[in-house]
């Protein structure tokens, strides 16, 4: 994975770099050079496999992390990058040029977070959402609880929790947080 650093720490100025494996490392880039370094990483170094796009939600940063993960399945490596962009109005350049694959995952994050990513095939459409008016749920601002309270109305002899308390109750039952 040496060789991975030094051409992400030459081209793209790579920031921060985790090896979580010897097969597995991150990067952290600017977001004006991803689809560069997504590229290069694709046609010179062998990383052919887009296996995700994910976000992460960092509301107290205000902002998103979008995370790449990449395969080269002959070298058996994979590489994810990393970089954030605003949670006020989030965009980020589009990859599907580089993986079809790439739309759906696009799509996928621009209903559950709100992320645009312009130009991408049918990303306005509804995914699994359909009809869907309120904020997009994996915001971790879309409040989870009273949505269900306000959706699915009470049943008779069903007990409610209050996620945040039951689950502290759950894990550290004797009041004390490691």
């Amino acid at each position: 994975m040496d060789y991975v650093i030094h051409e992400l720490k030459t081209h793209f100025s790579g920031r921060t770099f985790e090896k979580k494996r010897e097969d597995l490392l991150f990067t952290t880039l600017e977001t004006g050079v991803l689809v560069h370094a997504l590229k290069h990483l694709r046609d010179v170094l062998g990383f052919r496999h887009l296996v995700l796009i994910t976000a992460v939600d960092w509301i107290e940063e205000d902002q998103f992390q979008l995370t790449y993960l990449l395969r080269n399945h002959t070298q058996k490596t994979d590489v994810g990058l990393r970089v954030f962009i605003p949670r006020q109005n989030p965009v980020m350049e589009s990859v599907h040029t580089l993986w079809e694959t790439a739309a759906t995952y696009q799509r996928e994050l621009h209903e559950m977070f709100g992320i645009d990513f312009p130009g991408s095939p049918r990303v306005n459409k509804p995914f699994i959402l359909e009809g869907w008016q309120d904020i997009p749920p994996y915001r971790r601002d879309f409040d989870t609880k009273k949505y269900s309270e306000e959706t699915y109305f009470p049943r008779p002899g069903r007990k409610t929790h209050d996620p945040e308390t039951y689950m502290k109750q759950k894990l550290y039952p004797d009041g004390t947080e490691s």
